[in-house]
């Protein structure tokens, strides 16, 4: 991180000042590491923690050179710009192979199949029976699944601050705050407790597994379900 850091501060003196920039890039930085530690217990095998480190901060110079003088909401349109530059770069890193993709096609096809048999939500012990994958597999399935989603629900949540031409606004933002405020609403109270300890509270999937005593597989399912909820409720809006 600190060989990050004195990078991008040279970067940054050449462009808007080295006092400034500096003290900035100081502050914020454990918002870099709060959101990698967040992201990378979904994408470990990806891309090393330093590497998503480099990749915040740099996300974090751009938020600093696009927004202006700080206010009170810079810290949601950091949160965004560095979230963003981290999916971006591993999505360009191609992150799931295709194998492992194609793999999880099939399992998404073969659970809507168990669905339709059953008649209701299969459990997980009937989902390892008829599937036949181990609980080790399950969970890697749900977890790549649910990161997916949340990589595609973040660049919706992006889209939502955006104005054309590329210029943001603390006015905007409010706009989208209110605008998954909404969208909370289409969802349980369970489903609420998980977005709210996943992007509020900044949990892991095994740390909210932990407070809400549930696997990490059914928290991996709870949250895949909240945001395709909530993504759906904000594209029709």
């Amino acid at each position: 991180m600190q060989e990050a850091y004195a990078e991008l501060s040279q970067v940054a003196q050449a462009d808007l000042g080295p006092a400034y920039e500096q003290r900035q890039l100081r502050q914020y930085a454990p918002l870099v590491k709060r959101i990698v530690r967040q992201l990378g217990s979904q994408v470990s095998a990806a891309m090393d923690r330093e590497d998503m480190e480099q990749v915040g901060l740099m996300g974090l110079l751009e938020a600093l050179r696009r927004y202006g003088p700080l206010d009170d909401g810079f810290t949601g349109f950091a949160s965004l710009r560095v979230r963003g530059a981290i999916l971006d770069e591993l999505r360009r890193l191609d992150w799931r192979p295709r194998s492992v993709r194609q793999d999880s096609h099939k399992l998404r096809d073969a659970l809507r199949e168990l669905r339709r048999r059953l008649g209701r939500e299969p459990s997980e012990a009937e989902i390892l029976k008829n599937l036949k994958l181990t609980p080790q597999d399950y969970q890697a399935f749900l977890q790549g699944d649910a990161a997916e989603e949340m990589a595609s629900f973040d660049e919706l949540v992006q889209e939502l601050s955006e104005l054309p031409g590329d210029s943001q606004s603390p006015e905007t933002l409010l706009i989208a705050r209110r605008s998954i405020e909404q969208a909370l609403t289409s969802l349980d109270a369970r489903e609420q407790r998980v977005i709210q300890l996943y992007y509020e509270y900044e949990l892991s999937l095994k740390e909210i597994a932990a407070v809400l005593d549930l696997t990490e597989a059914r928290v991996s399912q709870l949250n895949k379900g909240a945001l395709l909820k909530m993504r759906t409720h904000l594209q029709q809006a």
